[in-house]
């Protein structure tokens, strides 16, 4: 059984104030809490941007069919512009966002890049602009696609860097990392299979440009290409280009997932989808739909898969979850009457089983049982007790919560 990789620990939760004394100390979740200085304001700034590009102290997240390039399933690999030369010409942002659009011409594909933000904690070898200090991170997708020559140019990146005994961690869900590379992995997965997902217009069909640094992608009036084909370069009209809206932006999908507490607090409710392994139990889940509160969707999903009735529900932590772009929202619930407590899963049959587990079953089961979907527990497991989810899911998070009470605070401290 691998040992769980750190859970973020930033100054601020640690930082004495009123709110933290009232309602706890703030939780933080695996894949938040990035070391990186996001900057969104700088990426439409191409100087900034083509400074970053050439600095040495820049650093490269590379995937291929999303999967992260790694020195093992514990640690990234960082590539230098080196590394990836042959695909990211130097000149990349030397031309204003507003030209490249203007000169638009769908024949010509380069490897998406994203630019991640700035790693702050490298300032004696970092980029100095402005008032700012650190070492660039971007993300670049290496999948071999696009025109011929950009495909070769890939495949000879990654044989070269295959060569050197790094590989892509192909995983349903990786949580191997350490808490900041996990953050920065999250983030470069979802922008580029958010850019991967939205390569044609929504709203005309046809192709689109990423721009801001791999954060937007717009709908260029006019294709080069189109006159090759003997037609005017101007597309049709689009609705996308005429409105205020001219842009298609990153997506997140929010999901809500919550520990729920008997009446009188001595028992959880957890289910289990039938993908899980023998007595692996979670929290409930589900997502937000349009015109719905938080606090509305907690309580809907609790009913509808397992027959059970809300009362109160108090928001605890999020997770970003980068498969594809959700926002784990967690909460913490309770049934208020004995009568609402009975378990029914004849509405929705999305789970295999539902039950209310004691406290002292659930805390045994966080000592021992706790494990990712495809590990197995630790040696002091007993055969046919509760399993739980692994510290890196927000699910485990709660539950672990809900089970001291922490997310109380201090009632008995003065504000």
């Amino acid at each position: 059984m691998t040992s769980h990789p750190q859970i973020p620990t930033p100054a601020h939760t640690q930082a004495d104030s009123m709110l933290s004394r009232q309602f706890g100390r703030e939780t933080v979740n695996y894949f938040s809490s990035s070391p990186l200085n996001r900057l969104s304001f700088l990426r439409g700034d191409h100087s900034f941007l083509s400074a970053a590009v050439r600095h040495p102290a820049t650093r490269f997240v590379l995937l291929k069919d999303l999967a992260p390039l790694t020195k093992s399933p514990s640690e990234l690999y960082y590539a230098h512009y080196n590394d990836i030369r042959k695909l990211v010409p130097e000149t990349i942002y030397d031309k204003s966002e507003e030209d490249i659009i203007k000169e638009y011409d769908s024949r010509n594909t380069i490897p998406q890049l994203v630019f991640l933000g700035l790693d702050e904690s490298r300032k004696q070898d970092g980029l100095a602009w402005k008032i700012y200090t650190g070492a660039p991170c971007f993300a670049l997708d290496v999948t071999p696609k696009g025109s011929e020559e950009q495909q070769s140019n890939s495949k000879d990146v990654i044989s070269a860097l295959e060569a050197q005994g790094l590989s892509f961690l192909h995983a349903r869900v990786v949580m191997t990392f350490s808490a900041d590379e996990a953050a920065v992995y999250a983030q470069s997965r979802a922008l580029v299979d958010w850019n991967n997902r939205n390569s044609f217009c929504g709203t005309c069909g046809h192709r689109t440009l990423s721009v801001n640094s791999g954060t937007k992608r717009a709908c260029p009036p006019s294709d080069a290409a189109r006159v090759a084909e003997g037609k005017p370069a101007e597309r049709p009209a689009c609705n996308t280009r005429t409105t205020l809206s001219n842009l298609s932006f990153p997506r997140t999908d929010p999901t809500i997932i919550v520990a729920v507490l008997s009446v009188d607090c001595k028992r959880i409710l957890l289910g289990r989808s039938k993908r899980f392994p023998p007595n692996w139990y979670s929290t409930l889940a589900g997502f937000i739909e349009p015109a719905e509160s938080v606090e509305d969707a907690v309580r809907r999903e609790v009913w509808e898969e397992a027959g059970v009735t809300l009362s109160r529900v108090i928001i605890h932590s999020s997770q970003p979850w980068p498969y594809p772009a959700n926002l784990m929202i967690g909460a913490i619930a309770q049934v208020s009457d004995p009568a609402h407590e009975t378990i029914n899963l004849s509405h929705d049959p999305e789970l295999e089983d539902a039950k209310w587990f004691s406290i002292e079953e659930v805390e045994e089961a966080l000592k021992v049982g706790t494990s990712a979907l495809g590990d197995g527990p630790s040696a002091e497991y007993k055969e046919g007790g509760l399993r739980l989810p692994p510290p890196t899911a927000i699910a485990n998070q709660l539950i672990q919560s809900a089970v001291s009470m922490d997310f109380l605070g201090d009632k008995t401290s003065k504000m």
